[in-house]
């Protein structure tokens, strides 16, 4: 397979396209230095910097991070595989390339055969690449594999949770799983807090059931709830004991507009 780079769709609009400007702006949000946690999983919003950065910001500060991040995120565009994955190449932003662990999307390919080697999937969406400056500034020498699920089966979800905890729990090196995900969309703000803070209550309970039905059956527009769930899958096969709310926001603390939100939550699993 030859390897690809992956040039930026975003940069420019959600984040800057200035390397200086941008590393700025990140170095911004992950201040001030914070105690770090070596964690399982997390989950970050992935709006314009302007709106979430600071969440995402805030839960970066926090991570030790490892040298290789599994990054889990909705397919917004609907292109591609509902199961897409990414071995080979780089993924590049304003800051630099950010190469993918191929041997680990192998592995993981080997052990979820249901993961489809797809780019398709991945070369419009912006809800891995905006998490990129951050691992750049605070992790540098940080691998990726990437992972877009357009399916919101929760047998399936789940399943590939389990496979990511079977493989990562098969090797010495930690990696970090990381869920990309907005929670409620286009509601007061007042409506979105009640929503989010019934999936938030959730998975800090560490129930990835228990998220899916509350999202079903309270209608919560959380787009990456099914990275969340694998996420939280893995993390709980993992050995986990423990997630904390290390903030949330909505888009209107920003806007000032709170007739029609979104909600960030930033969140640590460990």
């Amino acid at each position: 397979m030859a390897s690809t780079i992956r040039m930026p769709a975003v940069a420019g609009r959600f984040y800057s396209s200035d390397p200086e400007t941008l590393e700025g702006n990140v170095n911004s949000y992950v201040a001030p230095p914070q105690a770090l946690v070596q964690a399982l999983g997390c989950i970050v919003p992935h709006a314009g910097y302007v709106y979430s950065g600071h969440v995402a910001g805030a839960v970066f500060a926090r991570l030790a991070i490892p040298l290789t991040c599994i990054i889990l995120c909705p397919n917004h565009t609907g292109k591609g595989q509902p199961l897409a994955i990414v071995s080979e190449g780089t993924w590049n932003t304003p800051l630099g390339a950010v190469h993918i662990d191929a041997e680990l999307a192998d592995t993981l390919k080997l052990a979820f055969p249901s993961l489809r080697e797809d780019g398709a999937a991945h070369r419009a969406e912006h809800a891995i690449e905006v998490q990129l400056p951050f691992l750049q500034v605070e992790q540098p020498q940080s691998k990726i594999v990437p992972i877009a699920l357009g399916t919101g089966q929760f047998e399936v979800l789940e399943a590939l949770g389990e496979a990511i905890a079977g493989v990562l729990n098969s090797q010495e090196d930690r990696a970090l799983v990381i869920a990309s995900s907005d929670m409620n969309h286009y509601e007061s703000d007042a409506i979105t807090r009640v929503k989010d803070r019934m999936a938030i209550d959730r998975i800090l309970e560490r129930n990835p059931r228990g998220l899916f039905d509350t999202i079903k059956r309270e209608q919560i527009s959380m787009c990456g709830f099914g990275p969340t769930i694998t996420m939280l899958t893995a993390a709980n096969r993992m050995g986990a004991i423990e997630a904390e709310l290390v903030t949330y926001a909505t888009s209107g603390d920003v806007s000032g507009d709170r007739e029609m939100v979104v909600g960030y939550s930033g969140i640590i699993v460990k």
